[in-house]
Formats: C-alpha cells, sequence, structure tokens
C-alpha cells in the first residue's frame, strides 16, 4: 500500500481557513488532520466541533480526527456527527480504551489510539486486534512546530513487528516534526500515514510541499 499523508489544519491560516482547506483538496493529499485540544490533556486549546462542522462542509478529504482531550467518551457520538471518518483517542486518557474503540466503530468510524512518547508500544499489544491505526506521538503533544524526537524510530519498528507477527491491518501514522528530511526513513521504518502540519502550510508551495511528501518513496 502507498503511503498516505494527512495535513495538519493545526498550522492553517485560521483567518483564511476554508481557503487551506480547499487547497488539500486540490492537493495530492489524502485525509484531513484536525487536532482537538482541551487544555487539560495538553497545555492548549485548539478548536472545537463548529470548526470541525465547517471543514466538513467544504472537504473533499476524510477528516482524521485526533481527541487530546481527557474523557473522550462523553463525546464520541458529536465528533461522529460534526464529521469525523477517523477518530483517534489517546491510550493515556481512556479507562476502558477497548470499550472506546468498540463505541468508536459502533458509530460507523475508523478507530486509532494514539501515544505519547513515553508510553512504549508494548502496552498496545492487546488493542491492536480492535483497531484501524495506531498514531505514534514523534512530539510531546499541545504545540505544533516542534522537533522531531529521534528515539521515535524504535517504536515504529518495535510496532511494524507487533502488526506484522498478529497479522493485523493496522495503519501506523506520525505526527510531529514531520517534513521531507525525514519522512522517506519513516516510511522505509514502517509508516503508513505522515501528518504534516507547520513543514506544508508553513512552506512557499504548500501543494508543491504534500507532493513532495505523497512521493517520497
Amino acid at each position: 500500500m502507498d503511503h498516505l499523508v494527512s495535513p495538519s489544519l493545526l498550522a492553517a491560516d485560521f483567518g483564511n481557513l476554508a481557503r487551506d482547506v480547499s487547497l488539500v483538496n486540490e492537493s495530492q493529499a489524502d485525509w484531513i488532520h484536525l487536532d482537538i485540544m482541551d487544555g487539560v490533556f495538553v497545555p492548549n486549546i485548539s478548536f472545537g466541533f463548529p470548526v470541525i462542522e465547517h471543514v466538513k462542509k467544504i472537504a473533499r478529504k476524510p477528516l482524521d480526527v485526533h481527541l487530546m482531550i481527557v474523557d473522550p467518551d462523553r463525546y464520541l457520538s458529536r465528533f461522529r456527527d460534526a464529521g469525523a471518518d477517523i477518530l483517534t483517542v489517546q491510550y493515556e486518557a481512556c479507562i476502558h480504551l477497548q470499550r472506546t474503540v468498540s463505541e468508536i466503530h459502533s458509530l460507523g468510524m475508523k478507530a486509532g489510539v494514539a501515544v505519547n512518547p513515553h508510553t512504549p508500544v508494548l502496552l498496545l499489544k492487546n488493542t491492536l486486534p480492535f483497531i484501524d491505526m495506531v498514531l505514534i506521538m514523534t512530539v510531546n503533544p499541545g504545540f505544533g512546530g516542534q522537533s522531531f524526537i529521534m528515539e521515535s524510530y524504535n517504536k515504529i519498528t518495535e510496532l511494524r513487528k507487533m502488526i506484522e507477527e498478529g497479522g493485523y491491518k493496522v495503519l501506523i501514522e506520525v505526527d510531529g516534526g514531520i517534513d521531507t528530511t525525514n519522512s522517506g526513513k519513516l516510511i522505509e521504518t514502517g509508516v503508513n500515514v505522515l501528518v504534516a502540519g507547520h513543514s506544508v502550510f508553513s512552506s512557499e508551495n504548500p501543494m508543491e510541499t504534500i507532493k513532495r511528501l505523497k512521493d517520497l518513496k
């Protein structure tokens, strides 16, 4: 399978959000990534349901929604109603993780689980049969524009081995400090989905940057 590119709107120009979503629509990107932050689980607040609903109306790509919030179970159906196609929750925020991912599936969405840099991927061993994707955070979540954590390559290698040994159809997504300088190695290591925010929307030609991320082999 060819890898996917999911530009993160956290780095978009919120004064021209429709323009930036339209740019992603016209690009070779596969998904549109939305980071939801509550100011509790992470030390930042991003955006909520009205923004997701607005993006959904103009998006022509699936919405890849990552919840960096405490107690996400309260809002699963609301994120589905707002337009999420893939819903990823944080391992560290879920007390009953299997119940949470089962509920996401029952609502008709793909289910992902994200792990912070300090969380070993081995903790997902018993969850892999029930999910569609693992999101490895390659920076500490909460802010865009951070530097990639090099230890992430080892985590990706370990997770890829777990997936292949179990025969699971689980995608590996990475988010944090992703750009054209490290994406090739990430794909070689076993990544399926590249989330890129700052490197796309801060570039002189975002469309070309997305193309370069997509063309990597």
